[in-house]
């Protein structure tokens, strides 16, 4: 068998046969992870990645994105009319990262150092609920929940103990939880009662508030790591 020797146009490498290294060389580069995970739920335009990739510049965004491209996890494409706008998203094999995300951030908020208080997509709450949810606790619960972020809406099902998450809307939901992002991890990761930012005018819930309120149940942050 002879084995093909790439040579890669730019970029640090580790030259480094592993299959992990390799994967660093995909998607080490800084943003890059953060990239994909904002593209996990569906295709996105070039603005509203920046938007959600807090502190990313428009040229290190553009970098990413072709790096990614070029690795076949990514590709652009032009919506049809009448949107005839550009938007990137993960191709087939992309999508298979998935798992190391879940894995890598419940590993990951096990750190002494992880602040929860900082700024998060709604994209990353969505992608969160799928990580930190446990199978054990809502038993024979079905239950559909809608959340509302500015123009975004997502839809949250439960049923046979697992949780599904998809950008569509919430026609169908039995509440429809309206805020922002932060507040939601604050309700489900830190329990505070929807209450307390109800009345400040940040959050709304129309339909079954019981709902959400159960569904806050299925969730703990796992402990945090000694040292």
């Amino acid at each position: 068998m002879k084995l093909e020797k790439i040579t890669y146009k730019a970029g640090r490498r580790y030259h480094d046969a592993c299959g992990a290294a390799h994967g660093l060389d995909l998607i080490g580069e800084r943003w890059a992870l953060l990239v994909i995970r904002e593209l996990m739920m569906g295709p996105r335009r070039f603005g509203d990645l920046r938007k959600d990739l807090h502190g990313i510049s428009a040229n290190v965004l553009t970098q990413r994105l072709e790096g990614l491209e070029a690795s076949g996890i990514l590709r652009r494409r032009k919506l049809p009319p009448p949107a005839s706008v550009q938007v990137y998203e993960l191709t087939d094999w992309g999508y298979e990262i998935k798992p190391v995300f879940m894995v890598l951030g419940r590993w990951a908020a096990r750190s002494p150092l992880h602040d929860p208080t900082l700024p998060i997509s709604a994209v990353s709450i969505m992608q969160s609920f799928e990580t930190m949810f446990d199978p054990a606790l809502p038993g024979e619960a079905v239950m559909t929940l809608g959340f509302v972020f500015g123009d975004e809406p997502f839809v949250v099902h439960i049923e046979k103990g697992a949780l599904t998450t998809r950008r569509d809307a919430t026609d169908a939901a039995e509440v429809v939880v309206t805020t922002q992002p932060p507040l939601v991890a604050a309700c489900v990761y830190g329990k505070v009662p929807p209450a307390v930012f109800e009345g400040d005018g940040l959050m709304a819930l129309t339909g079954d508030r019981a709902v959400f309120e159960r569904f806050v149940g299925f969730f703990n942050l796992p402990e945090k790591a000694g040292v």
